[in-house]
């Protein structure tokens, strides 16, 4: 199993090349980071200092969207880091929710991501794509690996990343929906003519290490509220009881009544009060290092490839620290 870090680019820059740096140092593979352009700072800048502060880290955003940059632009960005540093980069892709609706637009369509992943994809790796109807093709790309993978929950986005991804990344830690929605996405791959075992899975989640629960649970309570925002989109569209959701990922969010992104991804939302303890202990790895291996273990027998700690949260060092030091070394492949 590979361990990925998923930060907010926060000013200073400085401290996110900083704590990218002693992942590495501790055996993480991958440096993610959220893309809202409104809420935190530019990426793919802060990625050029990680790709240079660092040896063999691959990075990329955990998530961006279509809408955000035309696609030729992302393309073109991920190809020239690619270019300078030697096929670091993954893109991880989504409809935006933070993203667009901070900046007034809705998500977009799944249609409309699928047609960007094909068009980023092709066009990072030197190939002609068609974007808004024109043909177009980066003509200095040489060598160029762009594996996209999509973040999905839903029933349609699960068999889009089947359809069309290099990879899934999942938002969550449980391992009963783990379980639902890795099957649903090689289903999906199987049916499209592709190898199912060929995407790479991809959990992520707050990790906090230490015996102190309650603290931790309060400290991580706020990824509850960031994945009820997906959860409602998907009760609004097909219903609360529909049997195309499972009730375990729908039901904890009747008590949800606004989210305020401006608390986003960070420890003491108070948009988040109605994320009940299970949840927190479900969706999040918490507690003694042993806690977390015994998780991980369970997740990467039902295929996980990769585990990304969200680490955003009180005792940063202290977790990338701990997961380097026990974690990884009982996990790493």
């Amino acid at each position: 199993m590979d361990f990925g870090l998923v930060l907010q680019t926060d000013p200073p820059a400085s401290r996110v090349i900083s704590l990218m740096k002693r992942a590495e140092r501790n055996g993480f593979t991958h440096g993610w980071t959220f893309d809202s352009a409104v809420l935190w700072q530019e990426p793919f800048v802060v990625y050029s200092q990680i790709l240079a502060n660092t040896t063999t880290l691959k990075v990329g955003p955990m998530v961006t969207n279509p809408g955000t940059r035309t696609w030729e632009v992302t393309a073109s960005t991920f190809a020239t880091l690619n270019d300078m540093f030697g096929n670091r980069t993954v893109c991880g892709i989504g409809r935006g929710d933070s993203a667009m609706r901070v900046a007034g637009r809705k998500p977009h369509t799944l249609a409309r991501l699928g047609e960007a992943i094909d068009a980023i994809r092709d066009l990072a790796e030197g190939r002609e794509a068609e974007v808004d109807g024109q043909r177009m093709r980066l003509p200095w790309v040489r060598d160029g690996q762009l594996p996209v993978w999509m973040a999905a929950y839903g029933p349609k986005a699960l068999a889009l990343t089947g359809k069309k991804a290099d990879g899934f990344i999942l938002q969550l830690a449980d391992p009963f929906l783990t379980e639902w929605m890795v099957k649903a996405v090689r289903n999906a791959a199987a049916e499209a003519g592709r190898d199912p075992d060929a995407i790479t899975v991809c959990v992520a989640a707050p990790a906090y290490v230490g015996d102190d629960l309650a603290h931790a649970r309060e400290q991580c309570r706020w990824f509850g509220g960031m994945v009820g925002n997906h959860v409602a989109d998907l009760v609004s569209r097909y219903g609360e009881h529909s049997g195309m959701v499972p009730e375990a990922l729908t039901d904890y969010i009747k008590g949800r009544e606004g989210y305020d992104y401006s608390h986003h991804g960070r420890a003491g939302n108070p948009s988040t009060d109605f994320v009940p303890d299970e949840i927190v202990d479900r969706f999040c790895l918490l507690g003694p290092p042993e806690a977390h291996i015994e998780k991980l273990r369970a997740l990467r027998d039902l295929g996980v490839d990769q585990f990304a700690v969200y680490d955003m949260h009180d005792a940063q060092e202290t977790t990338i620290d701990a997961y380097g030091a026990e974690i990884i070394p009982a996990l790493g492949d």
